[in-house]
């Protein structure tokens, strides 16, 4: 009888165990199938993520197209480069993600060919701005050619996030599957030895209620993260606008006011002038000097405003800083006035630099005179050079400048100084903390904008009470010095005229201009012939035997400047060209310099000016800015 009980209870031990096997293999089993299925849930969630992530930065190149070709703005190119960079490597993660699945990878690879092929007509509408032919490159956007390959690479991506979708929920039921058999199998094998393994079910049914728990929880933190980027997009996209609309509105404001104080001078003297032209000549004349007056400052706001855009042309020569500096301490000491203790310290063995001369003294006088404004009841003021090194620690905290060689200038005041909002803003158009009519606001805006076309830096260090100290880095040239004269000549009284009966062509497309211009050379002496545009430039060339100069605008409609003088140039070698433009463009400007042999006069322009300027093309002189 105890061999008997002995032997069923060896019976039931062993079936227990074989029991207890089972439920630990099938247990594993069941646990590992849930968590390849979990494993598939989050696979199929990063693919959505990328798929979502790879639609922004798609977005986000085709704004920055978008931005560049409507205002030509060249920040928009690196943008879009970096939102395009970007996208291909998503495209990339999207392939590794997708690389066990075959049709999601046959998908991402025709979405990758699908994008490549759209942003390649990105490239070639950039390459058309390049060229200068703007229009054509709107043109090409505007026929919305590619908006079938943007929307097929969107239905792509529709259909991958489907096909994810539907992954996802084939897979979430699996997994629920999965955790449902677990807990049957675990309440069967807990019900069969509930004497061997009550503890161990209890443990594997909290186990996979947990993993249930966790999964639950991932998808709802995955829900969020993703109603947290949207919410965080459009608020970052509305404080973009609204900085955006108060820096236009800033700006708009300033000229305006600035425009119209100088409009009210021209055109109130020249009223005047009219009424007293006949009872009061010399009234008259005053009337018309105010009026030039008020028209010069005009064209210097308009300088100004391309230099702070970096648009202004630069005719830049390797020159010595200190000679330069030297050169121009009478004047920046007449200008200061007796208050203020004045000193120079030009640094001996400075090395060259490569700037336009003109554009560096009007910016150390800028300094200079807000220097002297800080300091109302005197002080001291110091111009000093120098040769520094800026290395790869500057570099990285100013990330607008990279390390090397480096000529500074600095000019250094005992004024009030600046708190931290006034030195922040200090670089913008129109601020100033000046009273009104005291100052325009665009003086260190002109500063910033002539180093930075010059490849510089400024820095400006300052605190309340303790002074103001601005220092300009121009990079370190290794050509040889030129000699450089100062461009602050005095008033011409005899102006140089024609020779030997030269013909001069003029063209230009607004009548008023190249009428002016057309009498003032008439005036010197000149025989002119004249044309409203490109074609009617090369009729006239046709039936004129001789033509000694081509005075020609830039930009106009139909043939540009560029590319009537270029058919000139084949034609007829022994012509020489001179440019006229407010605002020059890409034919003639290359990274903010004149292109080498180019001969531009600015408009707008005095008599005085255009007859030096036509001389010395004339006379074959190597060309330099007006």
């Amino acid at each position: 009888m105890a061999t008997k009980r002995w032997d069923v209870a060896l019976v039931a031990l062993l079936l227990g165990l074989a029991l207890i096997s089972a439920a630990m293999v099938g247990t594993l089993l069941l646990f590992r199938a849930e968590q390849r299925a979990d494993a598939s849930v989050v696979r199929t969630l990063q693919v959505q993520e990328r798929l979502n992530s790879l639609l922004t930065r798609a977005q986000e190149a085709l704004l920055g197209e978008s931005g560049y070709l409507v205002s030509g703005d060249t920040r928009f190119v690196g943008r879009y480069r970096e939102a395009r960079d970007r996208l291909y490597v998503e495209l990339g993660e999207l392939r590794r993600h997708v690389a066990d699945d075959a049709g999601q990878l046959s998908a991402a690879a025709q979405l990758d060919r699908c994008w490549r092929s759209r942003l390649s007509q990105t490239d070639r509408r950039f390459l058309l701005m390049e060229a200068g032919q703007a229009d054509a490159a709107r043109r090409s956007i505007r026929t919305v050619l590619d908006r079938p390959i943007t929307d097929r690479c969107r239905k792509i991506v529709v259909a991958m996030k489907g096909e994810a979708a539907r992954q996802f929920d084939q897979q979430r039921e699996a997994a629920d599957r999965q955790a449902t058999l677990l807990s049957i199998w675990l309440l069967i094998c807990a019900t069969a030895v509930m004497a061997f393994a009550m503890r161990s079910t209890r443990k594997a049914l909290a186990t996979a209620r947990n993993a249930s728990i966790a999964r639950d929880q991932l998808l709802n933190a995955n829900s969020r993260l993703h109603e947290e980027a949207a919410s965080r997009e459009v608020a970052e996209n509305q404080l973009r606008q609204m900085q955006k609309m108060e820096s236009i509105g800033q700006l708009t404001g300033g000229i305006a006011h600035d425009f119209n104080n100088m409009l009210a001078i021209v055109i109130g003297s020249l009223d005047l002038a009219r009424r007293r032209i006949e009872k009061d000549v010399k009234r008259a004349q005053e009337h018309i000097e105010s009026a030039m007056s008020g028209a010069q400052r005009a064209a210097q706001l308009t300088s100004q405003l391309l230099a702070f855009g970096r648009r202004q042309p630069l005719a830049p020569t390797a020159l010595d800083a200190s000679q330069l500096l030297r050169r121009l301490s009478e004047l920046l000491r007449r200008t200061i006035g007796g208050n203020v203790d004045f000193q120079v310290d030009p640094a001996p063995g400075l090395w060259p630099v490569h700037a336009d001369a003109g554009q560096l003294e009007s910016a150390l006088v800028n300094l200079c005179v807000n220097a002297r404004d800080a300091m109302p009841e005197g002080g001291t003021l110091v111009v000093r050079t120098a040769n520094v090194k800026l290395d790869r620690a500057y570099a990285k905290s100013h990330p607008d400048v990279g390390p090397g060689d480096y000529v500074s200038i600095t000019v250094q005041d005992s004024g009030a100084g600046m708190l931290d909002e006034v030195r922040e803003r200090a670089f913008e158009p129109f601020f100033t903390t000046k009273g009104p009519g005291k100052g325009s606001g665009l003086g260190l805006s002109q500063v910033y904008g002539f180093v930075k076309q010059s490849g510089g830096h400024v820095a400006i260090e300052s605190e309340p009470g303790r002074g103001t100290r601005v220092c300009l880095y121009l990079p370190r040239y290794e050509g040889k010095v030129a000699e450089v004269e100062s461009w602050r000549a005095g008033p011409e009284t005899r102006l140089p005229a024609a020779q030997d009966s030269e013909i001069v062509l003029v063209v230009d497309d607004e009548d008023k201009v190249r009428q002016l211009a057309v009498d003032a050379l008439r005036e010197l002496g000149y025989i002119v012939i004249q044309a409203p545009g490109g074609e009617a430039a090369l009729s006239l060339l046709e039936d004129q035997p001789r033509i000694d100069l081509l005075l020609t605008d830039v930009l106009m409609p139909g043939m540009s400047g560029p590319q009537l003088a270029a058919q000139v140039e084949r034609a007829r070698p022994e012509i020489r060209l001179l440019y006229m433009s407010g605002y020059p463009s890409d034919g003639i400007v290359s990274d903010g310099m004149l292109t080498d042999g180019v001969a531009l006069l600015p408009k707008p322009f005095t008599i005085a000016q255009l007859a030096a300027r036509v001389r010395e093309v004339l006379d074959d002189k190597a060309p330099a800015a007006a």
